[in-house]
């Protein structure tokens, strides 16, 4: 009788466990389709290890001396790109950030409007927002900003319309109770509690930008890219090396400083 009763413990049931052997299947199936609709060609994978050394053997050793010349004003304009793409980008989204949060505007449809478009902003890339602006205003270092900006708007609203909603009701309730005005709430009470994560939000973004801003002059929207784009048209390997350390050092310093005033600010 004891036997009987007693029940052996398993980790998943006979139903989990097909479900579960059922998603590896179809993970393998979407691999497996993946492979064959793009059309992989072995030659060119045997051949890849032989042809990347090739390559750093052309970069090496790199042209250090083109630094001042066509690499020095091309890397700060991509700062520069990435900066006023940054703070054009927190113009246009703070304000879809409080439509956004539901303990800020209750009306449901602005909500819904201001959620679409930050999904609408962080649905397409960053290239391909140059690729419009170029189009639009021609080549150079204002389709960067623009296509920068507008990359940024889904990232920052969303952050800021999750640390908005996230802020305790307290500090708003006892404001609104003794009678202050919509605009001391959000000075007085909102602000202090979401400023950290503002500035935590505008320094990673910003760290995130200087990234994108160095590839977009790829399609002509200005910056270091347009540089890495000519070298690399013309073979000119030395320089493509010299660049892609001015991108990395850049990248490097630019994580050190963000890191360090974080921690200031935070």
């Amino acid at each position: 009788m004891t036997a009987a009763l007693e029940r052996e413990w398993t980790r998943f049931t006979p139903a989990q466990r097909i479900a579960r052997w059922l998603v590896w299947l179809a993970v393998v199936a979407a691999c497996l389709w993946a492979v064959r609709t793009i059309e992989v060609i072995p030659e060119f994978l045997l051949d890849a290890p032989e042809q990347m050394a090739d390559l750093l053997v052309r970069m090496w050793p790199p042209d250090l001396a083109h630094y001042r010349i066509g690499v020095h004003a091309a890397l700060v304009e991509t700062l520069h790109i990435a900066t006023l793409g940054t703070v054009l980008s927190f113009t246009m989204a703070v304000p879809l950030a409080f439509l956004a949060a539901r303990n800020v505007c209750g009306i449901a449809a602005l909500n819904w409007l201001a959620n679409l478009c930050l999904v609408a902003s962080r649905s397409v890339n960053a290239l391909i927002w140059a690729l419009l602006f170029v189009a639009i205003f021609g080549p150079g270092a204002v389709a960067g900003v623009l296509a920068i900006a507008f990359r940024s708007v889904g990232f920052v609203g969303k952050l800021l319309a999750e640390a908005i909603e996230e802020t305790p009701r307290g500090p708003m309730e006892a404001m609104d109770a003794v009678g202050a005005p919509w605009g001391h709430r959000m000075l007085k009470g909102l602000w202090p509690q979401v400023q950290p994560a503002f500035w935590g939000i505008a320094l990673f973004r910003w760290d995130i930008n200087v990234r994108e801003s160095a590839v977009l002059g790829l399609v002509g929207a200005g910056g270091i890219g347009v540089a890495l784009d000519d070298a690399i048209n013309f073979f000119q390997w030395e320089k493509v090396a010299t660049i892609l350390l001015a991108i990395l050092a850049v990248v490097i310093l630019a994580e050190i400083v963000v890191t360090r005033i974080r921690r200031r600010l935070i």
